[in-house]
């Protein structure tokens, strides 16, 4: 059998290759890192994490938190890779970006059955076995390949990173730490605001210049990873009900929790010297971000190693195009895995590569491919962006338990009721016969 082709090495199209490998099929990955860098990315490592560090919440009530559970049952190099490289986050999943991506790429690239090229992808044969997994900042040329493919059925978003600053640089004096409603341990740096520096700030905040962006004037962004100073424009007090909001903090130097408003800062690498603002992806100036975000209190001298940008994300039109089992309907030979199908968010994305990589597994092997149960959280993303229905109002999708199918009995708790949902979901995955 000739070599699959898997095209790009982020989180999907590492965990897709490691999943064909374990059945033994030879496989061809292609990564333009590091000849070619697209403008989000730094790295010349797999899997690389640019707009966050977080993989959101653990606990199985959550769907995200179900969906990282689900995974396991596949061996996810992904979630492998988080055990190793975890950093604390109270009730939230986060990791160390470097020892994270480090750790997959070692494994993608020590695997025998798994030939790594460096090289561009420009043209897609659809008689050959491949699975495209170049994530929503594919190069320009592979873009054109693909619109070719598709008939150009293609859309897009925006979205931004959150900047980075040096945890030494912090005025602790100004802050404190905890997590909200005590849920896990206290990790987050808290920066407390009065309604007077929430003013200022938010003003300022508003008459922020922003970059310009050379492919876009009325741009369309994404909910879930929404530029604060976009967030800021739909009302005075929106951000202190979104990433600032203040519920659930009690800062042990007052033992108040009378805060008008809260940044909360997530530690970024391993050993603590980096901290990540939370919810505060941005399309701002540099110099602009450095002056704004420098009104936070405990942050007016804070060290900004890395700054906030705002890149677009290209996905295809998936439920016009592509099966439940990540396959086009019109070239069955053509897989497509990760963000560019419409899932969003790292977990989502890594979870589509699992399918992708073991559903072509299973057809190659003369395996029968696993129906996508909707009573699960990684098969009710693979029926959402394969839904016909959702042609024309197509847009990217997280884990939730909204696309996820209900219970057949009512349980008022929303907690018990989600508890309930994943022990139904486990007990299906659990069934499914993997190598």
């Amino acid at each position: 059998m000739k070599k699959i082709k898997v095209i790009g090495a982020g989180l999907a199209g590492c965990e897709a290759a490691l999943q064909l490998a374990k059945y033994g099929i030879e496989t061809e990955l292609y990564e333009m890192k590091p000849k070619k860098l697209s403008p989000a990315h730094h790295s010349g490592n797999f899997a690389e994490l640019v707009c966050s560090n977080s993989l959101k919440a653990e606990r199985l009530e959550n769907a995200c938190g179900l969906l990282k559970a689900e995974m396991r049952h596949w061996d996810s190099v992904m979630m492998r890779a988080a055990d190793v490289s975890r950093v604390p986050a109270g009730g939230a999943l986060a990791v160390d970006r470097e020892k994270f991506s480090e750790f997959i790429t070692a494994e993608v690239k020590s695997n025998p059955l798994i030939t790594v090229i460096n090289d561009e992808v420009t043209e897609i044969d659809p008689d050959e076995y491949t699975i495209i997994a170049t994530g929503p900042l594919t190069s320009d040329a592979l873009s054109d390949a693909i619109k070719t493919l598709t008939g150009g059925s293609e859309l897009a978003f925006y979205d931004a990173a959150a900047p980075i600053v040096t945890e030494e640089s912090i005025d602790k004096s100004k802050v404190f730490k905890a997590a909200r409603y005590d849920r896990g341990t206290a990790d987050y740096i808290n920066c407390p605001m009065t309604k007077e520096e929430y003013t200022a700030f938010y003003n300022e905040l508003m008459n922020a210049e922003t970059a310009k962006l050379k492919e876009f004037e009325n741009q369309k962004v994404f909910e879930g990873c929404m530029p604060v100073e976009v967030m800021a424009k739909r009302g005075f007090e929106t951000l202190t009900f979104g990433p600032l909001k203040p519920v659930g903090l009690v800062n042990p130097k007052t033992g108040r929790d009378d805060a008008f408003a809260v940044v909360q800062l997530r530690q970024d690498n391993a050993e603590g010297s980096l901290y990540n603002l939370v919810g505060f992806q941005t399309n701002l100036k540099w110099g602009e971000q450095k002056r704004v975000f420098s009104m936070i209190p405990g942050l007016e001298n804070a060290e900004f190693v890395k700054y906030g940008v705002m890149h677009r994300n290209t996905f295809i039109n998936s439920p016009l195009l592509l099966d439940r089992f990540y396959r086009m309907r019109e070239y069955p030979k053509i897989y497509f895995a990760g963000q560019i199908t419409g899932v969003e968010g790292y977990v989502e994305s890594a979870s589509s590569g699992i399918l992708a990589g073991y559903n072509l597994a299973c057809e190659l092997t003369g395996t029968e491919l696993w129906e996508p149960s909707a009573k699960t959280s990684i098969g009710a993303l693979a029926l959402y962006i394969s839904n016909p229905v959702n042609n024309g109002s197509f847009q990217p999708m997280n884990a939730n338990f909204g696309i996820v199918e209900g219970l057949d009995c009512r349980i008022r708790k929303k907690s018990e009721r989600y508890a309930k949902v994943a022990e139904r979901s486990l007990e299906i995955i659990n069934n499914i016969k993997v190598q």
